[in-house]
């Protein structure tokens, strides 16, 4: 895809509903008695794979757009798939997931393309068969592709060595199953949505600091979901907005929850021009409109507790502090090595190319601003985050940018690039 540089973004747009939240809301349905209805769902194809291995495992699912009907089957109720269980891109379908197989009674292969091949699950596996079911795979169960029969699974309390969302999910949804309570323990607080659509879904869970408990036994009952902007998609546009010259964006019903707002909090360190207005829906998954507008930023110190609040967001950070004044530094981030692409080598390479000064750490990067970009050949690597980076980045950037591997932004956000364009189309303020 050729990009060419913007002379300023204006406009109101809605991003698409939020990854995690659409995740779950298939998977807790399937498992719930009753029909679960959902409104925004995102139909982007990591979703979407979702869906897919829930029907091959004989729930009844049906799609109009972002609505979404899940006939429950309750937890029992999973049928054995005539075929292997094929994630795609998606890392929290498979992690997920394998927590609702641990007590099945079947036996199951799930799979996934060349990147999930080079994710580490035994971050998963390992606290999975701790309480009793049975998985094998490659390299003894730490890649795919992973076999998987369940059943007779304990509860245990379980101290996961890294602050992840979905192996804290996976651990709790085998403890929904498995006799007597199940806790994890992680260092640091990862996004909550797994325990907020429980207890939407009539589950009892308890948190006590960085602890969080199920007692096993308890059914789910069928909800209504409405599923809220992607922040994580959000922040893209966010970034545009305050480093593109005579802009301003608004985004409608973007979700707000506390555990992924950390790109709010930088953003505003940095010296962003960020309003929050209409917080809807605060029992269950907030979310608000984010207006932002053309700033002056300045380089900030990214690691700690925030590193969980903002890991996805962290390769439009590293743009953004590529046009801000002074150093930024991102830390405690190793995490970044093991999602779609080594996502610290990626984006330093990458910015790289473009003019920008930034070195990769052994847990995250450094960058010198303020940096004049020139458009070349760049790539995404196939990693969704980083094509809508390298398209924001073309914004600012002189001349033409060639985006290899545009295709990978469908991931998470299919209508991307139609909603960069009207953006660059809308009348000045």
């Amino acid at each position: 895809m050729i990009l060419t540089k913007a002379r300023e973004l204006n406009g109101v747009i809605r991003v698409p509903g939020d990854k995690s939240i659409s995740h779950r809301a298939v998977m807790f349905g399937a498992i719930a008695e009753g029909i679960t209805t959902i409104s925004g769902f995102l139909p982007g194809e990591d979703c979407l794979s979702t869906i897919s291995c829930f029907q091959k495992l004989g729930v009844a699912i049906e799609r109009d757009g972002e609505h979404v009907k899940v006939h429950g089957k309750g937890l029992s109720g999973l049928q054995e798939p005539k075929e292997v269980l094929d994630v795609g891109n998606s890392g929290t379908t498979i992690r997920l997931m394998l927590g609702i197989l641990a007590n099945t009674s079947f036996h199951c292969t799930v799979i996934g393309d060349d990147s999930i091949g080079k994710r580490p699950m035994k971050r998963v596996t390992e606290p999975l068969r701790s309480m009793g079911a049975r998985i094998d795979g490659r390299a003894n169960g730490q890649y795919t592709p992973l076999s998987i029969r369940g059943g007779g699974i304990q509860g245990v309390a379980y101290t996961s060595p890294v602050a992840s969302a979905q192996v804290k999910s996976a651990v709790l949804l085998a403890g929904l199953q498995a006799g007597g309570a199940t806790s994890v323990t992680e260092p640091e607080k990862s996004r909550d949505h797994t325990e907020r659509m429980l207890r939407a879904f009539g589950c009892d869970v308890k948190t006590d600091g960085l602890t969080v408990t199920i007692e096993g036994g308890q059914e789910l009952q069928a909800a209504h979901v409405e599923v809220p902007g992607d922040i994580s998609s959000a922040a893209f546009f966010l970034v545009a907005g305050a480093i593109m010259p005579n802009s301003k964006i608004t985004l409608r019903k973007v979700g707000l929850n506390p555990t992924r707002t950390g790109i709010l909090d930088v953003l505003k360190q940095m010296g962003a021009s960020i309003a929050i207005e209409n917080v809807q829906n605060e029992a269950f998954e907030p979310y608000g409109d984010i207006t932002v507008e053309t700033s002056s930023l300045k380089g900030v110190e990214i690691g700690g507790a925030l590193i969980p609040r903002l890991i996805d967001e962290i390769p439009i950070l590293a743009l953004a502090a590529t046009q801000a004044e002074g150093v930024t530094v991102i830390k405690d981030a190793a995490e970044l090595k093991v999602k779609e692409t080594n996502r610290i080598d990626t984006v330093v390479h990458e910015l790289q190319k473009l003019g920008a000064r930034a070195e990769a750490t052994d847990d995250g990067m450094i960058i010198y601003g303020k940096a004049r970009l020139q458009g070349v050949q760049v790539s995404s690597h196939g990693d969704h985050r980083i094509g809508m980076m390298l398209a924001v980045a073309s914004c600012i950037a002189e001349g033409e940018t060639n985006l290899q591997q545009a295709e990978a932004v469908a991931v998470s956000y299919p209508n991307f690039f139609e909603q960069l364009k009207e953006l660059q189309q809308e009348s000045p303020r």
